[in-house]
């Protein structure tokens, strides 16, 4: 593509442009829109404030419970349905910007992720709260695919590298700055929400000055059939991420849903910047091994995101045994490296080898086994809790179950090596 690696932040979209598409080229027009750096950074932001948005009630679930009385399953219920919210939109509508275009896609998903906002910023009970967090996970599920196919059509490379460094901005970033919202400023059920309306009210006019890359064509029924049919470029490499994607993922859905509460039960302390600063350090770690890893093979990365995993949960059950918040934070800044490695290593492995109208199905089926793994693991974790283990022991479960995990996708990644070298 042309404007890959441009400097051009405004263009005029141009018929003679090759587009990354479907065969043909979107209608050309005379108005003005987004390209190269400009696009790839816009994509990027939206993902950023999605995941952002979607951790933005994790500090906020104590004030929740105190104020509702609900119990620590209802806590991993409520994330639960997030996900489940998710699953739903990646496989009835992952593909359906590969159909209609990536902009369309996206205008219709900020739209309803405004309409979450809001019913979260108005929710009176936990029927209220498990509503929003459903139509949040609906438009997040819809726009993922969409926004990653996105950035690979301007720039495949930096494109693929922004798709496994987004979602830690996105995770680690809202979860502490709404727990700064919360401690410091007032209405903190109500502000941080109106801020990502604004959020999403700029991105909304961005999107709208974006190039699409996507040729339109007849939308039929067969679009919103999910499927798990893979492209066979792609199916070899698919079985090898799979496993480490779902691994790296349950890792986080703990820190998401239960992380602030294990904090306060390490230190006695219930303030929500500490206990939001648990998910921040692992995404830190996770961001800065996707951006060091990037000129890394990616089957290499897997296995050090795998390593890095086993490590840092190691250290995180010796320090749940000796009750040391200090070595809990040093277990989840390990884990974090894994956590990085493990999702850029999947993305790298498999995206790239996916044809330009295949990215948004693929992207999502990956998303797919991503929020598997972090929404079931963490609902049982959850029963757990309340059901005779009590929050650490759940925990301690939780993290040799982990392990388990990694040595299984360790097991499998070896595998299809194997394979491979005997095809």
């Amino acid at each position: 593509m042309t404007q890959n690696r441009g400097t051009a932040q405004l263009a005029p979209a141009r018929a003679d442009l090759p587009i990354p598409a479907r065969a043909g080229r979107a209608p050309a027009t005379r108005r003005r829109r987004l390209t190269g750096q400009a696009a790839l950074y816009l994509l990027a932001s939206l993902v950023v404030s999605l995941l952002a948005a979607s951790a933005a009630p994790t500090p906020l679930y104590a004030i929740y419970q105190r104020m509702w009385g609900f119990t620590p399953i209802t806590i991993t219920i409520v994330f639960g349905v997030y996900a489940v919210a998710v699953l739903i939109a990646l496989l009835t509508l992952g593909r359906l910007s590969d159909s209609i275009g990536r902009r369309p896609v996206l205008l219709g998903a900020l739209g309803v992720q405004i309409l979450s906002m809001v019913v979260y910023a108005t929710a009176g009970g936990v029927g209220e709260l498990m509503a929003a967090r459903i139509i949040q996970g609906l438009a997040t599920g819809a726009a993922l695919g969409a926004i990653g196919a996105g950035m690979l059509d301007v720039d495949r490379e930096r494109g693929a590298l922004a798709n496994a460094l987004s979602p830690g901005l996105g995770t680690g970033s809202g979860a502490i700055i709404s727990a700064l919202f919360v401690q410091f400023l007032p209405a903190p059920t109500h502000l941080i929400y109106f801020a990502l309306v604004g959020v999403f009210a700029a991105q909304t006019i961005g999107v709208a000055l974006l190039r699409e890359t996507v040729t339109p064509v007849p939308v039929t029924r067969a679009v919103f059939v999910p499927e798990v049919r893979l492209p066979r470029a792609v199916r070899g490499r698919v079985l090898a991420a799979a496993p480490v994607l779902f691994a790296v993922w349950a890792l986080a859905g703990l820190y998401a849903a239960l992380g602030p509460s294990i904090v306060a039960a390490l230190t006695g302390n219930q303030s929500v910047v500490l206990g939001s600063a648990s998910v921040t350090a692992l995404t830190v770690t996770a961001v800065s091994s996707v951006y060091l890893l990037r000129n890394v093979p990616a089957r290499t990365v897997l296995v050090w995101g795998i390593a890095g995993l086993v490590a840092g949960v190691a250290i995180t059950l010796v320090a749940l045994g000796a009750g040391s918040v200090a070595l809990f934070f040093v277990g989840t800044a390990v884990s974090g490296i894994g956590f990085g490695a493990g999702f850029q290593g999947g993305i790298r492995t498999v995206v790239p080898l996916a044809a330009p109208h295949e990215r948004a199905g693929v992207l999502s089926l990956l998303f797919v086994v991503s929020y598997l793994g972090m929404g079931v693991p963490a609902v049982a974790a959850g029963f757990g809790a309340t059901d005779g283990l009590g929050l650490l022991g759940a925990a301690r479960v939780y993290g040799l179950a982990l392990i388990v995990l990694a040595a299984l996708a360790l097991a499998g990644l070896r595998r299809t090596r194997a394979v491979r070298a005997l095809a």
